[in-house]
This record gives C-alpha cells, structure tokens and sequence, in this order.
C-alpha cells in the first residue's frame, strides 16, 4: 500500500486522467474531490463490497430455468 500525505488543496494523480484532490477536513473528516472519466465507475468501498457479496450470492443461488416453467406451467 502506497501511502502519501497531502494538505488541503493538494491531489494525487492516479495515471494521466484521474485526479484525486483534497477538498476539505474538518472534525476529523477529510472530503475529497474525484475527476475521472464518466465511463469509470467510482464506488465506496463499503458499497463495493456490498455489490461483490450480492453478486457471489446470486451465483450461489442460480435457479434452473426449466424448473421454473415447469412450475409455472402447472
């Protein structure tokens, strides 16, 4: 893990075309400012890992599409 202390206004540049910028700390928050391309999707870590789990569970739990017919069709 790479770690870098910036001030308020400061950035990091992660390649040529994203730019992660201190914007603000306050009572023991830090807010930053991401600009990236609008394709890059950004996410929280927390609602990263929430998207990872719903996708293992949903490969977990994968229904047999002929099962179903059959049931609807009763």
């Amino acid at each position: 893990m790479l770690v870098l202390n910036r001030k308020l206004g400061e950035s990091i540049m992660l390649g040529d075309n994203i730019e992660i910028r201190i914007l603000e700390m306050a009572d023991g928050k830090v807010k930053i400012g991401i600009e990236a391309p609008r394709d890059l999707t950004i996410l929280r870590k927390e609602v990263y890992d929430q998207v990872v789990e719903e996708n293992k569970n949903a490969i977990n739990n994968q229904v047999d599409p002929l099962t179903v017919l059959r049931q609807n069709s009763k």
